[in-house]
């Protein structure tokens, strides 16, 4: 395994995660899909190819 080149696919797959979530996540604050004054989230990170995957990270962002 050449190990640049899988650091820099893992970067690159990361930074669309990313840029990709917080795109969504600003898209439903502008069109006002939430109600009250903080919201949760959640992310799961799995792999059908290594069903022991499973990653997740959870927080709460104040919209206030």
């Amino acid at each position: 395994m050449d190990e640049d080149r899988f650091n820099m696919a893992v970067r690159k797959f990361l930074k669309e995660v990313g840029v990709t979530s917080q795109r969504e996540i600003e898209r439903i604050v502008r069109e006002g899909a939430l109600e009250g004054r903080s919201v949760r989230f959640r992310m799961t990170l799995t792999s059908d190819d290594a069903p022991s995957l499973q990653h997740v990270v959870e927080t709460t962002i104040d919209l206030r």
